[in-house]
């Protein structure tokens, strides 16, 4: 029997996101569809911010596409448990290119928050921090409370030899939303322009 715990944890989310997102400088950050980009927004809006208002499932690698063209920049893929969960085999491709630029960041709350609740594979034991490691990556990490957000803020902007995954187990809760911007092309032309590349 799996227990409560593995089911959800006890963090609130949003102040998990403000956690690990103080102090980030010129983080660059990927947020995956729904939750994740309603807690990135929360969290505080920037041009360094890319919402994807779709593209499920595709996060982590939008994020190594991102890292291997920013090579100097460090690159955060903000996802959820069920999207992490839909773009597994990414993780193999991930760990293969090795970029030690970027770090894919997981908010699991055990459960399928977009489609009603029903609990998802990490509620039901499945361990995305051990799959990561079994594919490569360089590092994994589980934070349970703030004490572990914050030394995961901590190692972000550090070196590394390759890509990390780290979770953050947060209670299954369905904060309101905070919705950014819907407008593709501005979002597209704001993130170019922080990067420096010509917009049209």
């Amino acid at each position: 029997m799996v227990s409560a715990m593995a089911r959800s944890g006890t963090l609130e989310r949003r102040a998990a996101v403000v956690a690990l997102l103080k102090d980030r400088g010129d983080l660059l950050v990927i947020a995956g569809l729904g939750s994740p980009a309603w807690d990135l927004h929360a969290a505080g809006d920037s041009d360094a911010n890319f919402y994807l208002w779709g593209a499920m499932g595709s996060a982590a690698l939008i994020g190594l596409g991102l890292a291997q063209a920013q090579p100097q920049k460090t690159v955060l893929a903000l996802t959820g448990d069920g999207e992490q969960l839909m773009g597994l085999g990414g993780l193999a491709t991930i760990a293969i290119a090795k970029p030690g630029n970027l770090v894919v960041a997981v908010i699991d709350n055990g459960h399928f928050g977009e489609t009603g609740m029903q609990p998802s594979h990490t509620g039901r034991g499945l361990d995305l921090a051990a799959i990561a490691a079994a594919c490569g990556f360089a590092e994994t990490r589980t934070a349970h409370d703030l004490a572990g957000v914050e030394s995961l803020r901590a190692a972000l902007h550090a070196p590394a030899a390759g890509p990390r995954l780290f979770v953050i187990k947060v209670a299954a809760e369905n904060p309101p939303r905070s919705l950014p911007p819907r407008d593709a092309v501005y979002l597209k032309n704001r993130f170019r322009a922080r990067l420096g590349l010509p917009v049209n």
